[in-house]
């Protein structure tokens, strides 16, 4: 990545620098371990930074091939991968998803009363893709209602099964709503990416490799961490029951060493801030990078397009305020009106982040790409991703 005078694109040199006042305010706060930050516009990095420690017993600073849990971030990567698939013809999106995984035909919706009864309509491969599927999350992220519970008894992220057991688990349990009725974040893209594994023949990890991770260069994304690697590979921070700072994953003892059976979808990737703006200026680049070509044009317009009918936007975690002006594609949240988000951006700029506190977005109006990298969970316990929207587009002077 070539790194070039700030001044020639659109950008205030001077300005940029407020991105590190902010986050090293997070670090020297005590509140962050540490911050990793990237701009990139027109092709040229802009601005890219490390703060802090990637591991604070030991003081070893963060680095700029440092390794971090990107968690839900792989969740644009699934659904690309997917959609990968779609482009051959081998599935449409209003298909029900019970004609690949049979398990889903039987499946029912509990009501507020604890009953069950049969969906409205079958839940399709679009309703997984922009959460409208009517599965959950369990209690660790959603509220604790009776099919969170059912969701957490189900020991759903245990890293030794398979996506065919999780698939299995899943199907096994009742619906949160009926298909469509709602958007809510759940394990739809765990579903996705089993969906991948049923259609193309191959384990998940195989596929993303073959597919993605080697045409696009990225050496360090995968669902495990490889043990040579490890130096590099950060430590996980985060609310424990005696802190609002402890240690919740070591590298050395991580449940990201090998071997990894659960290939999540939707959670399961670790990754570098190098690697994800390779993934990040493909789709921005309309599928294609450096002569690699991963989806036409129109499909990655068609993703990055909101797919939500207006009586379910905006979107809203549970128990959460609304996401004001945003809707969401197929593995993205889409702007959809940046007054009414309360945040700088433009309309159709697209994103998502993870639970470790890791956060990109593409802006194709500014032909830009800013990327955060962080490992502390739950995300969101500090406002640090609205305040890096904020310090990136204050910079824009042109």
């Amino acid at each position: 990545m070539k790194h070039t005078d700030s001044g020639k694109l659109h950008f205030s040199a001077e300005r940029l620098t407020r991105i590190n006042v902010l986050m090293n305010r997070y670090v020297e706060s005590g509140k962050l371990a540490g911050v990793e930050t990237c701009v990139w516009q027109r092709g040229q990095v802009v601005h890219r930074e490390t703060f802090g420690y990637q591991n604070l017993e030991t003081k070893t600073p963060l680095s700029k091939d440092s390794i971090y849990r990107i968690y839900s971030m792989t969740k644009p990567i699934a659904s690309a991968a997917l959609m990968m698939l779609y482009e051959e013809a081998l599935f449409n999106l209003t298909d029900p998803v019970s004609q690949y995984i049979p398990a889903f035909n039987q499946v029912k919706v509990m009501r507020p009363d604890g009953e069950l009864e049969n969906p409205k309509r079958p839940m399709t491969v679009q309703d997984l893709l922009r959460h409208t599927a009517g599965l959950s999350y369990g209690g660790h992220i959603e509220s604790n209602s009776p099919v969170d519970k059912l969701y957490d008894e189900a020991e759903l992220f245990n890293p030794q099964i398979t996506n065919t057991e999780f698939t299995a688990r899943v199907a096994d349990l009742p619906l949160m709503y009926h298909p469509g009725d709602k958007w809510h974040y759940s394990v739809a893209t765990d579903i996705v990416g089993y969906l991948v594994e049923v259609l193309s023949d191959k384990p998940l990890g195989d596929f993303m490799q073959e597919k993605i991770f080697d045409p696009l260069e990225m050496a360090d994304t995968a669902f495990q961490i490889d043990p040579a690697k490890l130096d590099r590979f950060c430590t996980l921070y985060g609310k424990t029951k005696d802190s609002d700072f402890g240690v919740l994953d070591l590298p050395e003892s991580s449940e990201y060493l090998p071997p990894v059976a659960f290939h999540s979808g939707g959670s399961g990737l670790v990754s570098t801030t190098s690697d994800y703006l390779q993934f990040a200026q493909c789709i921005l680049n309309k599928g294609e990078l450096n002569g690699s070509r991963l989806l036409g044009a129109k499909t990655v317009d068609f993703m990055t397009r909101n797919h939500l009918p207006d009586p379910l936007l905006p979107i809203a975690f549970e128990g959460a305020e609304s996401m004001m002006g945003m809707g969401f594609g197929l593995g993205f949240g889409v702007m959809l009106d940046a007054p009414q988000s309360g945040m700088m951006g433009s309309v159709g700029d697209h994103s998502w982040g993870g639970y470790a506190e890791t956060f990109f977005w593409i802006d194709p109006r500014e032909d830009m790409i800013a990327i955060m990298m962080s490992q502390y969970l739950p995300s969101q316990t500090y406002p640090i991703r609205k305040e890096f929207r904020t310090a990136v587009y204050q910079a824009l002077i042109n």
